[in-house]
């Protein structure tokens, strides 16, 4: 994609502080308020800017625990690993899969209440699937950076 100095200043602005309004954005970027909606409609069109979130505090909603699940198919078949992405993508739980290299076929963020909800999932999740050869979790002891902020070259 062909991102100008302009695109890369107002993704870069946006990605820190989505509630930034227009106008201030365009004086931060050197743009009127008009120019920069048409810019930020273009970039949300066609896909740079793929969604506008909110990151929310697992404590302040109940779901403190997270665990990262390395986890490997039984075979690798394309059919196979398409229905495991979907089925990633189905689940709320998982808020982060990664279809990987190395050891594992996928890696995966979940988010769980506490120990016995996480027990209820691997069952329901990774125990009923035929096609999962084994998984392994490990449990976050502390988040120290949850971020979507990617390094923009803003030369």
């Amino acid at each position: 994609m062909n991102l100008d100095k302009i695109d890369r200043k107002l993704l870069d602005l946006m990605q820190r502080n989505n509630r930034l309004t227009t106008e201030e954005l365009g004086e931060l970027a050197g743009l009127s308020a008009t120019a920069c909606q048409r810019r930020l409609k273009r970039l949300r069109q066609i896909g740079v800017i793929e969604a506008d979130v909110s990151i929310i505090s697992p404590k302040a909603i109940g779901r403190p625990l997270c665990m990262l699940v390395s986890v490997s198919l039984e075979r690798e078949r394309s059919d196979i690993i398409d229905r495991f992405k979907q089925t990633i993508r189905r689940t709320p739980e998982i808020t982060s899969g990664y279809y990987v290299t190395g050891e594992s076929d996928f890696v995966l963020i979940v988010s769980a209440l506490d120990m016995d909800d996480y027990e209820a999932f691997t069952r329901r999740f990774f125990y009923e699937n035929a096609d999962i050869k084994n998984f392994k979790t490990t449990v976050v002891m502390d988040r120290i950076k949850a971020s979507f902020i990617l390094p923009i070259d803003l030369d």
